[in-house]
């Protein structure tokens, strides 16, 4: 890419690569697991288009593209699981717009490779948004890096079973105290259970990382989408006049626990989402991030649309 193109993620379909139109024809393409990492760590974003992939062809496509599917334990987004390590992509209200995130980049450990398959596309709208986070991170004003260099206190009030947001058994895919403990351990974060049966969790996390190959900053954090100020103002003061700020569903503060100011958080998801290129579904298309590299989101739409994903480390 020279210098001053404008990103865009690299299309992989029957014309750009002379393949069969075929579910087949892609998975041959992908039997090159060399070409494959070479080519996601060059463009970030890799869209599978034109390949006709359905729902029962899909178990040969993503063991080439994800050698070892992730559970999304400890994530943060409403989602049902439909297979093996699969999910729906989100199950946020359609008519909302989901800002640009890299999946668990709240977390101590995240998944490096996210694969969307498209099984229906919407009747209207319905893009994945991509966004290079080496730009993302340019695009914010210097007194907005400047202010977030120090890293992030992230927190979750998680309930036992009834209540606003995840309960701890849906995020850690377990009903096994011991089990969430020991991997809170493993991450660092502290934890306390409350009396009705909830459980509260905080860890700190950079709000950055350093590509180690090339350098580059990459933004690399959740903060716009666990701060009140992103919801709406009818929404964020309802939320917070229904609950005090230490017993919100998720919340973020500096690192140092001082409040980010809403101007910040609302610059950070606004730019993310100008430099956004999107990803237009059609019906058995796919899309492989790099889930440092790039992040992504999802426009609104009509219709039912149906995305789903798996993860990878």
């Amino acid at each position: 890419m020279e210098p001053n193109t404008p990103w865009r993620p690299a299309e992989i379909s029957p014309s750009s690569h002379s393949l069969p139109a075929t579910a087949d024809g892609l998975a041959g393409f992908l039997q090159d697991s060399e070409r494959i990492v070479e080519l996601l760590a060059a463009h970030k974003v890799l869209a599978l288009r034109g390949f006709g992939v359905g729902p029962q062809e899909l178990e040969k496509i993503m063991p080439l593209l994800l050698p070892d599917r992730l559970a999304y334990v400890f994530g943060n987004s409403p989602r049902t699981k439909v297979g093996r390590n699969v999910y729906t992509s989100t199950e946020y209200p359609r008519e909302f717009t989901i800002s640009m995130h890299s999946e668990m980049s709240y977390a101590a450990q995240w998944p490096a490779r996210l694969l969307f398959y498209c099984e229906r596309a919407a009747g209207s709208g319905g893009a994945t948004p991509v966004v290079d986070n080496a730009v993302w991170y340019r695009a914010l004003d210097p007194e907005v890096r400047e202010a977030f260099a120090g890293g992030l206190r992230y927190t979750q009030n998680l309930h036992g079973g009834r209540g606003l947001g995840k309960s701890w058994q849906d995020t850690f895919e377990t009903e096994d105290r011991l089990e969430v403990e020991a991997y809170l351990s493993r991450s660092g974060a502290t934890w306390q259970w409350n009396a009705r049966g909830g459980l509260r969790v905080s860890h700190v996390r950079p709000a950055t990382v350093t590509h180690p190959e090339t350098g580059e900053t990459l933004w690399f954090n959740q903060s716009d989408q666990w701060h009140p100020a992103t919801l709406g103002d009818e929404a964020a003061a309802a939320l917070t006049e229904m609950l005090p700020p230490e017993e919100l569903p998720q919340s973020v503060t500096f690192a140092d626990g001082t409040p980010i100011p809403a101007d910040h958080v609302r610059q950070v998801r606004d730019r993310g989402l100008e430099h956004a290129v999107d990803n237009d579904w059609r019906t058995g298309d796919l899309m492989l991030v790099d889930n440092v590299q790039a992040a992504h989101g999802r426009r609104p739409f009509t219709g039912e649309r149906r995305v789903l994903v798996a993860m990878s480390d």
